[in-house]
């Protein structure tokens, strides 16, 4: 098969779909509509996040049979359509999901203490010890929402602490050893820390907002290590301001691009996130918590793997 690579990943994934006798082509600077004049001459497409593929995009890609993705979702692929016409398409959540976990724990014991704030001060030359006294994570109840591969790795990474994990999802039958599933009702009711481990769909755009928040019997830590869009950024803010969210860990923001590449575009940034900037409760990071060295690797192998059991 023909392949095009659009994105720079790990070498493996090229050299052994050499070894699998596959031609690949490697095209890392083109613009979306240059790709699309000739998409018809591949048979597959490796893309991880550079630009949307659309109905207008597929409709091209007349020999396509699959599209690989190496990142945890496809939501900048139409899948629908893509299904339509028969095109496999592959993710590799599998490649990042330890990745993502660890983050996800790093921002929440770096929350609890004060860990950015600190550094910040005694770089300043300011020590104060009273001001950074720290909550400690024995006894809370750590709720996720979301229990597939991103969940289930972070409640994984949790055993070692003396809480409760517990686990939210549309599907049934998802809880494990790590986490007991629980209904909404008692999510909110118990949860202590909130962390999202969700895709980008029609339900959990905006999921987040002012009126599921104040839902929560306790004031909560939030950490979203999954999608931007999810949190509605004006309400998270609202809730900051008034302690019903006490500290937020965000690697992804509403204001990303489809192409989660880029999200300053704009010269003057939106008054939620110059807040968020500010807040000494809130620890940023720019999507990267599934990008490490050995992500990198682990996602490209995944993706050979997934097309090597479909097409050999």
């Amino acid at each position: 098969m023909k392949v095009l690579h659009v994105n720079v990943n790990h070498p493996l994934i090229i050299a052994q779909f050499n070894t699998l006798g596959f031609e690949n082509h490697e095209d890392y600077t083109s613009s979306k509509e240059e790709i699309e004049q000739k998409i018809h001459e591949y048979d597959g497409l490796i893309i991880r996040s550079r630009f949307s593929i659309d109905k207008s995009f597929l409709d091209k890609a007349v020999k396509l049979k699959f599209i690989a993705r190496l990142g945890a979702g496809l939501e900048n692929i139409d899948i629908n359509y893509a299904a339509r016409l028969g095109i496999f398409l592959a993710a590799a959540p599998e490649g990042n999901r330890n990745a993502v976990s660890e983050h996800a724990l790093g921002m929440l014991l770096s929350l609890f203490n004060n860990l950015n704030k600190a550094d910040k001060e005694v770089r300043s030359g300011k020590w104060d010890r009273e001001g950074n006294r720290g909550i400690e994570l024995d006894g809370k109840t750590v709720g996720i929402i979301g229990y597939g591969n991103m969940g289930k790795a972070f409640a994984k990474k949790l055993r070692g602490f003396d809480i409760e994990v517990i686990c939210y999802d549309i599907k049934g039958g998802v809880e494990d050893e790590n986490a007991r599933q629980v209904g909404i009702m008692e999510l909110q009711q118990k949860t202590d820390v909130l962390s999202l481990h969700i895709p980008q769909t029609e339900l959990t755009i905006g999921m987040i907002n002012s009126e599921f928040i104040e839902k929560f019997h306790k004031p909560i830590w939030l950490l979203n290590t999954a999608r931007g869009k999810s949190v509605i950024s004006n309400d998270l803010v609202d809730a900051l301001k008034s302690g019903k969210i006490l500290g937020a860990g965000l690697d992804v923001l509403e204001y990303e691009k489809a192409s989660f590449e880029n999200m300053f575009t704009d010269q003057k940034l939106p008054v939620a996130f110059e807040y968020l900037i500010q807040a000494e409760n809130v620890i940023l990071s720019p999507h990267v918590a599934g990008w490490t060295i050995e992500s990198l690797e682990k996602l490209a192998q995944t993706i050979v793997d997934k097309i090597k059991e479909e097409f050999c």
